[in-house]
């Protein structure tokens, strides 16, 4: 292949990469090089032709927001008009016409036919109709899109956070996805930066339009000079000829301007309705079809009035607009009839429908935070609304710690609640609830302020922990922050209890279709463990897996290793179906990982040994059955010395700040869980095969022993 054909291949695929960068610096050429009229015929027709394009794509959104490159398009036209202006006047300024007045030859043939379509031989109209033009665009069209898209980019950006937060309560509410939410913020984000780039890009269409008039008014001056120094003609002769160049480069230059500035009022006036504009205008325009008959009759009445020629126009129109008219009237009867039969429909299938069926379409909230109504701000979006991210991060926070998928919190405010508490519900059934000061912050002595720095406050009790704390104003916060208080905020406050409620409660929350869910996701990755639960030999039903998973949910054991879970089961179906056997199948399997919750710094699990003797004596009271729940079954006496015993061991490592850890033999573990997680909730029970499953991952130290 010739070198020149393989130069050419190479050239053109480069020319089409990279048509923006090389079409703006051709565009900045054109200020500079002399162009020949038929350069310039052609630039003016390719901006002509762009301009109809753009008009014609603006008309076509949906949504403004959609034509995200419009403030930059408008930008490169508007460059590329003002260039074609400036090579057109250089062309009729170095050209002078000489004494024949012949134009033919040397100018372009745009310009002398847009000016021969307005002005034909007289001038006078030519210019008339031309500042008509012009000052239709500069004064209405112009101006009104500038005005526009500076109240459109104010309007934008004001109501940008109402519309974050509207989003942020709907995904709260569960009225949408987390993905439908991530669609909807990016809409809004793009629609935010389409609007403020537009209100800055409207400026530079004014400025094209003032720059072509300058541009007009010079092509004017300078032309009629021009011609008398260099053409030898008369002012008279000068004039006329240059006169009528100037209205052609004007009407040529500032037609794809006037579309251009139509386009951007268009585009700035539109709605986020998921309509086109022509089906816009056709619904709004159909809404009733009395309001034709209306004017039909109207035209009718001044076509009799006026008596004349103009009747022959006034009679067809009234005729066309009542025959519109009683087509839309017929339409409007047909859809109401239709709607009455539905609503008739609709209300014989509710009657059919029995209170028993009725009484069932009601489901309480999985999740509902409760506020008195002094609350109210916290949620409020001209306030901020903090509160709604927090729950957020509370949500993912749970999913990420205990693998289980909060469902959304359903926030409202409840008249019946003193005005300065929030409860906290699970299916309608409270498990915690406090109070709040807004304006003030909690402020809690975690043992670092001296006696001597300490401050006077109004005493509360922190929620979460039960820590003694007090209420500081906000003027006060830096004084609490630099005696070593830990200051709080409200929305924090309520966020760490309500995930702290939720951990506890994680059991409760977890539903039967959460199950199926999880297991749903589980079995795209992994489909045969998922086979062998559910299908294999020892199937299980969902609400046996369940009933695992709400025992290790209870004792805070994440289940976000639900492979491990399952193989498990599958495991050990074949000998026993008892979901607290089970459960301690599961929790050996997954030693390491509950292990590692409870290790320190240096990795060291910090323990409380349960005696054998001790141990084999709740082993002989137990009460275990296949279908309930394990228990101890000491006599009184026994009974009271073995909580005796455990607590005063486990207050010694409170004592020395360590969180309580006992640990015991397999076969006992949820025995002595079971048998003290009413007298010393926090307790931590661990067996030995969980400690032996985090092998090499962990030291343990032993505290002391328990025994009787």
């Amino acid at each position: 292949m010739p070198e020149s054909k393989q130069s050419t291949g190479k050239l053109f695929p480069f020319l089409l990469d990279n048509i923006v960068p090389v079409s703006l610096i051709l565009i900045v050429l054109f200020m500079f090089i002399p162009l020949g009229k038929v350069a310039i015929d052609i630039a003016m027709v390719l901006n002509l032709t762009v301009a109809f394009v753009v008009m014609l794509t603006v008309i076509y959104l949906k949504r403004a927001a959609d034509f995200s490159a419009f403030p930059r398009v408008v930008l490169i036209l508007t460059l590329f008009g003002l260039a074609i202006n400036v090579s057109s006047t250089r062309n009729i300024l170095i050209n002078p016409v000489t004494g024949n007045l012949s134009i033919d030859n040397l100018q372009s043939s745009m310009v002398k036919t847009f000016a021969q379509i307005v002005a034909g031989e007289n001038l006078v109209v030519g210019f008339i109709i031309f500042i008509i033009l012009i000052v239709v665009q500069v004064l209405v069209v112009t101006k009104g899109a500038d005005r526009v898209s500076e109240v459109s980019a104010r309007f934008t950006l004001d109501s940008m956070n109402n519309k974050m937060f509207d989003i942020q309560n709907d995904l709260n509410a569960g009225l949408i996805s987390e993905d439908e939410a991530k669609r909807r913020k990016e809409a809004l984000r793009q629609e935010n930066a389409f609007y403020s780039a537009m209100d800055g890009s409207s400026k530079f269409v004014s400025g094209n339009v003032k720059a072509g008039i300058f541009i007009t008014v010079v092509n004017l001056i300078g032309g009629v000079i021009t011609g008398m120094i260099g053409g030898g003609l008369s002012m008279q002769e000068a004039f006329k000829a240059y006169a009528l160049l100037t209205i052609g480069d004007g009407l040529v230059s500032q037609l794809p301007a006037l579309l251009l500035s139509f386009s951007t009022a268009l585009l700035v006036t539109g709605t986020s309705e998921k309509e086109i504009l022509s089906d816009q205008l056709k619904k709004q325009f159909s809404v009733d079809g009395t309001l034709y008959l209306i004017v039909a009759a109207t035209l009718a009445v001044l076509a009799v009035a006026f008596h004349n020629s103009a009747s022959f126009v006034l009679f067809p129109s009234s005729a066309l607009l009542v025959f519109l008219g009683l087509r839309l009237v017929n339409s409007k009867k047909k859809e109401l009839a239709l709607a009455a039969e539905m609503k008739g429909k609709a209300k014989t299938d509710t009657q059919k429908a029995s209170t028993d069926e009725l009484k069932y379409t009601t489901k309480p909230d999985d999740l509902s935070l409760e506020i008195g109504y002094a609350l109210i701000p916290l949620v409020e979006k001209e306030k901020g609304a903090e509160l709604l991210e927090r729950i957020k991060r509370v949500r993912r926070e749970v999913a990420l710690n205990l693998g289980l998928v909060v469902p959304p919190i359903h926030i409202v405010d409840q008249i019946e609640l003193p005005s300065d508490e929030y409860s906290f519900k699970i299916r309608n059934i409270e498990v915690g609830r406090s109070k709040l000061k807004l304006g003030h912050y909690m402020c809690i002595n975690t043992g670092n302020v001296p006696e001597e720095k300490q401050i006077v406050g109004e005493k509360t009790k922190e929620p979460t922990f039960g820590m003694d704390a007090i209420w500081l104003t906000e003027d006060r916060r830096q004084e609490a922050e630099s005696a070593g208080y830990a200051v709080i905020d409200p929305p924090t406050i309520i966020a760490t209890h309500l995930q702290d409620l939720i951990s506890k409660h994680a059991f409760e929350i977890l539903s039967r279709q959460e199950v199926k869910n999880i297991i749903d996701q589980i079995k795209e990755s992994n489909p045969v463990v998922v086979d062998e639960v559910l299908s294999g030999e020892y199937k299980f039903t969902y609400g046996e897996i369940e009933a695992v998973l709400k025992n290790l949910l209870s004792e805070m054991v994440s289940i976000s290793d639900m492979v491990t879970i399952l193989e498990t089961l599958a495991d050990f179906g074949r000998i026993t179906k008892n979901p607290y056997v089970l459960s301690e199948k599961v929790r050996q399997a997954l030693g390491a990982q509950i292990c590692m919750q409870y290790v320190d710094e240096s990795k060291t699990l910090h323990v409380l040994n349960l005696s054998q003797a001790l141990a084999e004596k709740i082993l002989a009271h137990s009460a275990n059955f296949s279908d309930m729940r394990p228990y101890v079954a000491f006599d009184p006496v026994d009974g009271r010395n073995y909580i005796s015993a455990v607590s005063s061991a486990i207050a010694q490592v409170r004592n020395r700040n360590y969180l309580p850890i006992i640990l015991c033999a397999d076969d006992v573990r949820y025995l002595v869980k079971s048998s003290i997680e009413r007298e010393m909730p926090g307790t931590v029970v661990l067996s030995l095969s969980e400690v032996l499953a985090a092998g090499n991952n962990i030291k343990v130290e032993s505290l002391g022993e328990i025994s009787e």
